[in-house]
């Protein structure tokens, strides 16, 4: 008799991404790829669980332990400490045994302190995944697998409704992400129910997070309010098409993104010590891609992309199609962007300045 279809169904989906890792590591030269130097001081390579201790992350830590083993790779996890919970230190190194138990190796609880940019949940991401980062880069993992699931991913698509996201933040959470393809997202075709059902079949015990239920945080209330009523509403297929639609919406936004690049190469002034772009050639772009080639000139030049909004480029594009001699244009992370001499052009500014 073979296992409960759900424990069936996260171990497949954890298979096909183990196989990917090992693609990808079998077509990168060790001599220019750092992780994969690191790897090769092992016999195996290395592939971590991002483990909380709830029941998605729970279900990828057994699956990733039952399937590397098959394929040879050495499985290990680790749990993030935000510390804004009492008891959150006590409770991480519980998920440390727990995972230990199922037979993962290494494994580290890491404490991090979680700032104020952005707001308490993308403050709370970004050191998440700066300890993800350390983690594996100091294990020299291979990869790093993420338990998100389609609910997830439908969450994430109507967070960026409501925020009036571009093409971009709607694709959601890519199955494959990160520097060098580090992060691997193995359920986002897999709902939350059946990793609960995984780990109740096999037994696991999984942590319910409080935070997950306040509606004080806005993923909550999409999770708890937003979506319920949209199901009763137009029926329990809701999630799933929110997910097939980001991928819709991904791979139109790769595809911009590519001609963006192409563009940007083309605007590009020869010579320019400034790296300049001539507004001549941006304004006959379509403008979702006029507006991409921006956005990555900003970021090049030192903008933060998560504080780099749709109303700060929407400012800079009119440096293009509404020129009338305006002055340079304020971005986040001390970076203007400035029309001059026929050039735009964009730099990190000083304090005197």
């Amino acid at each position: 008799m073979g296992p409960h279809p759900a424990v069936a169904a996260i171990r497949l989906a954890v298979r096909r991404v183990l196989h990917d890792v090992l693609n990808d590591l079998a077509r990168t030269p060790a001599a220019t790829s750092t992780t994969a130097t690191t790897c090769a001081l092992s016999d195996r390579p290395l592939v971590l669980a991002a483990c909380s201790g709830g029941a998605d992350s729970m279900a990828l830590a057994s699956a990733l332990a039952f399937e590397a083993r098959k394929l040879g790779v050495r499985a290990g996890a680790v749990t993030v400490d935000h510390g804004l919970q009492a008891g959150s230190t006590t409770r991480a190194l519980d998920v440390v045994h727990r995972v230990r138990d199922l037979g993962l190796d290494p494994v580290e609880a890491l404490g991090v302190t979680v700032g104020r940019q952005g707001g308490p949940e993308a403050a709370a991401r970004d050191a998440r995944y700066a300890a993800l980062d350390a983690a594996a880069d100091s294990l020299g993992a291979a990869a790093v697998l993420l338990g998100h699931t389609r609910d997830d991913q439908a969450e994430t698509v109507l967070l960026a409704l409501a925020r009036g996201s571009g093409t971009r933040s709607l694709s959601g959470m890519a199955a494959v992400s990160g520097p060098g393809g580090r992060y691997r997202r193995p359920f986002l075709l897999l709902d939350r129910e059946t990793t609960r059902k995984a780990c109740v079949a096999q037994g696991i015990d999984v942590w319910e997070d409080p935070h997950n239920a306040d509606p004080a945080y806005t993923r909550a209330r999409v999770r708890h309010e937003a979506l319920p009523v949209l199901e009763k509403s137009l029926g329990r297929g809701v999630v799933a098409s929110l997910a097939r639609t980001a991928q819709l919406f991904r791979d139109d936004a790769d595809a911009l993104d590519q001609w963006a690049v192409a563009a940007a190469r083309e605007a590009a002034v020869d010579g320019d010590p400034d790296d300049a772009l001539d507004p001549a050639k941006l304004f006959s772009l379509p403008s979702a891609v006029r507006r991409r080639v921006l956005r990555r000139a900003a970021i090049m030049a030192g903008s933060p992309a998560g504080s780099l909004f749709s109303r700060h480029i929407e400012e800079t594009d009119r440096l293009i199609t509404g020129w009338r001699g305006q002055g340079p244009i304020n971005l986040p992370g001390g970076v203007e962007a400035r029309r001059a001499n026929g050039k735009l052009v964009f730099r990190r500014t000083t304090a005197a300045e």
